[in-house]
């Protein structure tokens, strides 16, 4: 299996209450987040990309001593991350699994576990206990994505969106091409999921819920309070 992780983006809701760097070199229990999501993906045996774009030389450094293959976004700036995804294009192999996911995102060896076990050829990592006060929401009929959206309301939403994704290798070629007809089309103002968004109405793209498992998406500095303090309580 390979994995990408997209790390391109300013993290402008933060920003103010971070010094300038990417928000996945925070720092979390001792390591950049981002080094910390490496080291998890390749216990398991998972070759790694990363995407870089604003601050970029920051998280050069962080990860000068790895194996991870970097890609850098020059129009990080002017692109959503369909387009820092795109420059990454050549890392995807048609004969692996692919896990996708947001650098930014805290998540733990059991979820991983879980989205590495599971059979269907595409999952997006959703939390129903999120369905209240997200940020990104899904609606979902039998474990199938049917809607999407920040603006859904409650009663058309039943998760928050987690932001990682794993598409089997049967499937890769068709969001590949998913990917370059987007790209080819000028959409390269949306984000990377947008690809499977948009194949939801001929596919299946299944929901796993992380079943109350710890997450967080660095989006507002509580989201990292959270982190630290989960850290610190189970000394991870």
């Amino acid at each position: 299996m390979k994995a990408i992780l997209l790390a391109a983006g300013k993290g402008s809701r933060i920003s103010k209450n971070i010094p300038p760097i990417p928000k996945c070199t925070l720092d979390v229990g001792g390591q950049p987040l981002v080094l910390r999501t490496i080291q998890m993906l390749e216990k398991h045996g998972i070759a790694c990309a990363v995407v870089t774009g604003y601050r970029h030389e920051n998280i050069d450094e962080v990860l000068k001593d790895t194996n991870v293959k970097i890609y850098y976004n020059p129009f990080y700036d002017v692109t959503n991350s369909i387009g820092s995804l795109y420059f990454a294009k050549d890392f995807i192999d048609p004969n692996q699994d692919l896990l996708l996911g947001n650098a930014d995102v805290f998540w733990t060896d059991d979820i991983l576990d879980e989205i590495l076990a599971a059979k269907e050829e595409v999952v997006m990592l959703s939390d129903r206990t999120r369905a209240d006060d997200g940020d990104y929401f899904f609606g979902t009929e039998n474990g199938i994505i049917r809607r999407y959206g920040k603006e859904l309301k409650r009663g058309q939403r039943d998760c928050e969106y987690v932001g990682i994704a794993k598409i089997k290798k049967s499937f890769v070629p068709t969001f590949v091409t998913q990917l370059e007809y987007m790209i080819s089309h000028q959409q390269h103002g949306v984000w990377w999921e947008n690809v499977l968004y948009s194949l939801t109405s001929k596919y299946d793209i299944h929901s796993l819920d992380v079943n109350h498992k710890f997450w967080a998406e660095v989006d507002f500095i509580e989201d990292y309070e959270r982190i630290l303090d989960y850290v610190k309580t189970n000394k991870i």
